[in-house]
């Protein structure tokens, strides 16, 4: 990183130890922090992970970066590994939102990795979150140590959130630690023809909850998150829409991408909404040029 870091440490019997990380079975008995360590207490935030593959699409990216946002705008803490792809999206999400996140690294924080990320963990403790490993300084990252930071990861967090995880990734072992601590396990499904998704779909078909939007995250969460408030829930809230967005058929579509919680293709939203293709085209074009909405690889999004 381009600025010199303290590296403080805390031992499993001090006070301001993770409470959540000291209830499991194999908690580290010293973890090594740059940063300030959020405390997970409701001063604090609940901390929620977010994991996935390091070859993750773009959809998936795109997933992971919205949906943090959202949970740090609710209150929460976003915990994750800083690796490429879904760790990266996630941390990025929480920084854009001006939140805290915790990046939990597999090696000696006297070094950054991947190293491609150092401006992202130098984000981070902009706004005061925390880069955190139970390694010592000058400790190298072994394939071993990858899997044995999950249980961090997980051992952090009331609930962990998998997006995009192929047959034989990481987030897997993080998605089974999670249960085996007792803490929640969520699922975003993915195309069945799409390799990414397959470790997902078997976390599903071995009881994780299955959550198909970002509403439905934040929805099955609940009063984990105290400070999230459906964005459309009631008569006077569509009334506050109407007044940006004068036509009805923007409106619907608006609705349509918020409730989704991702990107839309125009037949999807043609699908959803039963508005003619032609209709639904003009009203997405008026919203692109209003920026209201956005589009990125044929999908429209808020």
């Amino acid at each position: 990183m381009k600025k010199s870091y303290k590296i403080n440490s805390i031992k499993i019997t001090d006070s301001n130890y993770p409470s959540l990380l000291k209830e499991i079975p194999d908690a580290p008995e010293k973890l090594y922090i740059i940063g300030e360590l959020p405390p997970d207490s409701p001063i604090g935030g609940p901390h929620i992970a977010i994991v996935g593959t390091r070859k993750a699409g773009a959809t998936g990216r795109r997933f992971a970066r919205e949906l943090a946002k959202k949970l740090v705008e609710s209150g929460a803490v976003i915990v994750s590994g800083l690796a490429m792809g879904i760790d990266t999206a996630a941390h990025e999400g929480a920084v854009l939102a001006g939140g805290k996140t915790i990046a939990v690294l597999a090696n000696g924080l006297d070094t950054i990795y991947p190293a491609q990320n150092e401006n992202l963990a130098e984000k981070i403790l902009e706004f005061n979150g925390a880069i955190i490993s139970e390694y010592e300084p000058g400790t190298p990252s072994f394939q071993n140590q990858f899997l044995e930071r999950n249980r961090i990861v997980s051992g952090l967090s009331i609930a962990t959130i998998v997006i995009e995880a192929p047959e034989h990734s990481g987030s897997l072992v993080t998605a089974r630690l999670a249960a085996e601590q007792g803490r929640d396990v969520f699922v975003i499904p993915g195309s069945i023809d799409n390799p990414n998704y397959r470790g997902s779909h078997k976390l599903i078909r071995d009881g994780a909850v299955l959550v198909a939007s970002i509403e439905d995250t934040m929805e099955e969460l609940g009063d984990k998150i105290p400070n999230y408030k459906s964005q459309i829930t009631n008569k006077s809230q569509i009334q506050n829409y109407k007044k940006q967005i004068k036509d009805e058929n923007q409106l619907i579509i608006y609705k349509a991408l918020q409730e989704a919680g991702g990107p839309l293709t125009i037949d999807e939203i043609v699908k959803i909404t039963k508005l003619e293709p032609q209709i639904a085209n003009q009203a997405v074009a008026f919203l692109i040029i209003a920026e209201i909405i956005k589009e990125a690889d044929g999908k429209y999004s808020l």
